[in-house]
């Protein structure tokens, strides 16, 4: 399927639970896109699949025998405008969702912004990267109406 630049590839049929959720999905590839200021058009591919498949691409790729949520795999520099892809775990995803309290479509969407943010080379390892990408994840996700997932990690201690 292919709708304004984002590919969408659905390995997991429990991704087709969610009503609605694909294209919110790809409005957030796409407002992570803009926010990007790439130049020229841009594309991508959202992998939407298991947790025994990015367990294996995290393997494979990183070299991190263990899953995760979110893998991001920036395309060549002359990919004429292809940015690259992101590939979702749904069992991940589920599960952090419910633990946070937080709706599942608007989990999978900071997702799959924060994976086109590390498409453009953002990243959040050290506390001074953390510090650009996070607001702006915050930001683009609060123009889709989604609360911002770092806000209990501000509050302050009581």
């Amino acid at each position: 399927m292919n709708a304004s630049g984002i590919t969408l590839l659905v390995e997991d049929q429990g991704w087709r639970k969610a009503r609605g959720l694909t294209p919110k999905l790809k409005r957030a590839a796409l407002a992570a896109l803009a926010a990007c200021k790439f130049r020229g058009t841009s594309s991508l591919t959202l992998l939407l699949s298991s947790d025994s498949r990015l367990k294996s691409l995290n393997r494979d790729f990183r070299g991190k025998d263990k899953p995760t949520n979110v893998l991001s795999f920036p395309a060549a520099p002359n990919g004429a405008g292809y940015r690259g892809d992101v590939a979702l775990a749904y069992g991940a995803t589920r599960r952090e969702a419910r633990a946070a309290g937080k709706d599942f479509a608007d989990h999978a969407a900071h997702l799959v912004v924060h994976g086109v943010l590390h498409l453009a080379g953002y990243d959040h390892v050290r506390l001074k990267d953390a510090k650009i990408m996070e607001p702006l994840e915050a930001r683009i996700l609060a123009g889709m109406g989604i609360a911002d997932p770092y806000l209990e990690l501000k509050a302050p201690a009581r």
